[in-house]
């Protein structure tokens, strides 16, 4: 057990740090997110004599993975990255108004407690494989959007404009395809990652992209303890809203997660849905019972999560049977 528990609220520029002592008493420290800042980190953490610690901060977006990263690789640091929604659950526990009325300071605080009571499963730093693959496939990501911004502006564009834009494009398609390139090249060189992708690529449904995004964030499934909380990373567990005891809304996803692989994951629950047997046969299930286009679509994202968590833990590919249909 760890004497000093430290809650991070990160955002993209800073991180509100909390350092819940022994005692129980909250030590405050606000450094940059950025390499000079965890140096200043390291040297409050040793003035206020908390060289072990477990340190606790929440997955939202990416801006937490360098400071997970290097506390990670301090002695006697353990490290726990957590998924929103359980601190937003900690905190409807303690009474406490919703999680954005607060300050950024009382956030850090909240977090070191949750840190301190409910002692969170320790967080592995991804591969080196795993980093650059999340770095090429958020790149790619990038560009794509950038791509389709210009597009829209090319349409438009007075001609004093429009060559910049048409030579922009174009760049973009070369850059493009030559991250597409280095996707392909780095995953077919790594034997883990390439054995994960032949898994992955026989589920219906999935495409070329989706499976990139899929092995570069969730590729290893024993940081999970189960599929419902890869979903959970993913802002896809369903939440069900009530107020009282008579007012119930739809139930809808969370969308507390990671939104890059919800991202990734839309068009593949399209596809799966209306163009494969298993998929067509999920969406009649629901449909049958009366569910809405847009539930059937957030339970097919699902549905690939868990299922993409299945085939990498068991090591099997899809089987079409276990899922009421054939290969299609």
């Amino acid at each position: 057990m760890h004497s000093f528990h430290l809650g991070i609220d990160v955002a993209k520029a800073k991180l509100d740090c909390a350092l819940r002592l022994a005692s129980g008493k909250v030590r405050h420290k606000v450094v940059p997110n950025n390499p000079a800042g965890f140096k200043a980190l390291d040297e409050w953490l040793a003035k206020e004599g908390a060289p072990a610690l477990h340190a606790c901060m929440e997955a939202t977006g990416t801006y937490w993975e360098a400071v997970a990263e290097h506390l990670a690789a301090r002695p006697e640091t353990l490290v726990s990255v957590i998924n929103p929604a359980q601190i937003k659950a900690f905190c409807a526990s303690q009474l406490v108004r919703t999680k954005t009325d607060k300050t950024d300071k009382a956030d850090a605080k909240l977090i070191a407690q949750f840190c301190a009571e409910r002692a969170p499963a320790p967080w592995r730093p991804p591969t080196p494989a795993e980093k650059t693959l999340r770095a090429l496939v958020l790149r790619l990501d990038a560009l794509q959007t950038m791509h389709t911004q210009e597009s829209n502006r090319l349409e438009v564009a007075r001609d004093s404009v429009a060559e910049g834009i048409a030579k922009h494009l174009q760049w973009l398609d070369e850059e493009i395809a030559r991250l597409i390139s280095a996707i392909r090249d780095h995953i077919d060189n790594d034997p883990t990652l390439r054995d994960k992708h032949r898994l992955l690529d026989s589920i219906p449904g999935l495409g070329e992209r989706t499976i990139a995004a899929l092995l570069a964030f969730v590729a290893d499934p024993t940081h999970f303890g189960n599929a419902r909380q890869v979903a959970a990373f993913a802002g896809l567990d369903p939440r069900q809203h009530e107020s009282g005891s008579s007012v119930r809304g739809k139930p809808r996803v969370s969308k507390v997660g990671h939104s890059f692989l919800r991202k990734a994951l839309y068009m593949p629950a399209m596809v799966a849905l209306y163009r494969t047997d298993w998929g067509k046969r999920f969406r009649e299930r629901l449909a049958a019972r009366g569910k809405p286009a847009m539930l059937i679509i957030g339970a097919m994202m699902r549905k690939l999560v868990h299922v993409s968590y299945g085939v990498l833990k068991s090591g099997q590919m899809f089987q079409p049977a276990l899922h009421g249909a054939g290969a299609g």
